[in-house]
């Protein structure tokens, strides 16, 4: 029972992880009706930002503080990369068929990738300790402060970004295009403000979450993106792609699924179960489990 628990808590603070990033996908995906299979990638430069942030201020020790700058650092910086991403990719062909769009989201991530390893190096890189290091034994399970600190920072930024979207203008307006970019157009919604705002968010997100792996996992390499970008797009899948609630809990089900199959199964099937329970869910409930179907005239 205590190592079943184990697993459940480390499955929780990756799934946390994922979850994160997953709401950067669809709520992309729900304004635009765009997979953008460069958001892994952003999450990648979010994390590669908060690694130089956290050199610059090494000097300060591992503290809240410290910690607490480096995340904002990233989230601001990764939110412009986000709003420069989707004016001078996106934009140009939002009005073009979405064959062209994921081409375009592809095109766009192998060029931060190659970038990356040109600015960056392709060597990875080890993450300097943000904060102070604890460990605690709660009923025969051990939690790192690490742990503790990726759990509670990505719900704390899951409440506020629900908090955002319920009972803010912006958030109500970001509602709105979701339900119709054309009928919000006509409503007086400056429909290009909403979509770089979602931008932004989603931008923000990923780069919390690349902090938050840097902490816990402190090894990242220009092509970190990729699979942990993957990842979350089959949790936004599984919750429901456009569905918020739904990213959450298909993050915490991928994370929690992924860290069962290691304990118990074999590490040879840690990346494998993502990817069949993507199948399992196209085939049994293509519209994900918090997901709607919607009916569309051809």
């Amino acid at each position: 029972m205590t190592t079943f628990l184990q697993q459940l808590v480390n499955g929780l603070s990756l799934g946390s992880i994922y979850a994160l990033i997953a709401l950067g996908y669809t709520m992309v995906y729900g304004v635009l009706r765009l997979i953008n299979f460069a958001h892994g990638d952003v999450y990648m430069v979010g994390a590669y930002v908060g690694y130089y942030l956290s050199r610059r201020l090494q000097g300060l020790g591992p503290s809240i503080t410290s910690a607490l700058l480096v995340m904002l650092g990233s989230m601001l910086i990764c939110a412009l990369f986000g709003v420069l991403i989707e004016r001078l990719a996106y934009r140009p062909v939002r009005r073009e068929a979405r064959l062209t769009l994921l081409i375009t989201a592809i095109g766009v991530s192998l060029f931060i990738e190659n970038v990356a390893q040109l600015v960056f190096g392709p060597d990875p890189k080890f993450f300097p300790s943000l904060a102070p290091h604890a460990d605690f034994l709660v009923a025969g399970v051990r939690l790192t402060s690490e742990q503790i600190t990726v759990i509670v920072v990505s719900l704390l930024l899951m409440l506020l970004l629900r908090f955002f979207i319920m009972k803010t203008r912006t958030g109500k307006a970001m509602r709105a295009v979701s339900f119709s970019l054309d009928a919000a157009k006509l409503m007086g919604i400056s429909t290009d403000r909403i979509i770089a705002v979602t931008f932004a968010l989603g931008s923000a997100l990923a780069a919390a979450a690349g902090v938050l792996i840097g902490m816990q996992i402190p090894k990242i390499a220009p092509d970190m993106g990729i699979i942990y970008g993957l990842k979350a797009f089959v949790a936004a899948v599984l919750g429901g792609i456009g569905s918020i609630p739904g990213a959450v809990l298909g993050g915490l089900l991928i994370g929690m699924s992924e860290v069962m199959v290691v304990g118990y199964l074999s590490s040879a099937y840690r990346d494998a179960i993502a990817f069949g329970i993507l199948i399992l869910v196209l085939i049994l409930r293509p519209q994900g489990l918090l997901g709607r179907v919607q009916k569309e005239k051809v």
